[in-house]
């Protein structure tokens, strides 16, 4: 699972996804990616999720470039305890994906194959997707 090496501060306040994404809007690697048409958290666990179920369908053909990384932490409290006494240690990390953000790309693979694997990819992610083609 993606996790960062090391980051400035242990926990962070709550992140907002508000706008359109204005970076990682195009495909920069592959010739075909998967682009998202909502905003919300990603966790690193639907991430590699995603990557498993595209790896697994073009089996050892082509390549496929990860375009989000999870970055922020969050964390939470445990089960039926009361208000107050600080914040929850960290339990996992997430990233903060905005409507328009390419998350996948593949390339080096027949087109049937590609759009298979980024489908396969979409039913793991909690966000509305669609499937780019390079011109």
């Amino acid at each position: 699972m993606m996790t960062p090496r090391k980051v400035k501060h242990r926990k962070w306040h709550r992140a907002q996804v508000r706008g359109n994404a204005t970076q990682k809007t195009v495909l920069n690697f592959g010739d075909y990616g998967l682009k998202s048409l909502e905003g919300a958290w990603i966790t690193a666990r639907q991430i590699e999720s995603a990557r498993r179920a595209m790896t697994r369908f073009v089996a050892r053909g082509g390549k496929i470039w990860i375009r989000i990384f999870p970055h922020s932490p969050v964390t939470l409290k445990g089960g039926e305890i009361r208000m107050g006494g600080g914040k929850g240690a960290v339990d996992h990390f997430i990233a903060e994906v905005k409507p328009g953000t390419v998350l996948f790309e593949i390339g080096g693979v027949a087109e049937v194959d590609a759009k298979e694997a980024l489908r396969l990819a979409s039913h793991k992610l909690p966000v509305k997707t669609k499937l780019l083609k390079h011109v």
